[in-house]
């Protein structure tokens, strides 16, 4: 039996791989990374360093995949998403400018 998968990569910032791949059942993640053109297509690409997922849940390159599966190859993040919304909020300044300049009638401070 044949299933379909999807795998997605972004090797680079606004760049995006996409690829439907028809593969064997019983096939893993890894087998659909093989079996796809990413390597041809970004040969300088460490694809075994990318973090694999399933519809968004991390899992394991041998994970076996079914009919319809999204597989994700995502990058480390560059920066701390908490560090970047504090490098933001003290970009803005006070609490008077930027977001939080208008405010509704009778709304909560900082909403």
């Amino acid at each position: 039996m044949v299933i379909e998968v999807t795998l997605l990569c972004s090797p680079a910032p606004h760049e995006v791989f996409e690829q439907t791949l028809s593969l064997p059942e019983g096939a893993s993640v890894r087998d659909a990374v093989l079996a796809s053109a990413l390597s041809t297509r970004f040969p300088g690409l460490d694809w075994p360093a990318l973090a694999p997922g399933v519809w968004g849940r991390a899992t394991e390159w041998n994970h076996p995949l079914d009919t319809g599966d999204r597989v994700e190859l995502c990058r480390p993040l560059g920066v701390d998403p908490k560090v970047a919304r504090r490098e933001r909020f003290r970009r803005q300044g006070a609490r008077t400018t930027g977001l939080f300049a208008r405010r509704r009638e009778g709304g909560k401070p900082g909403y």
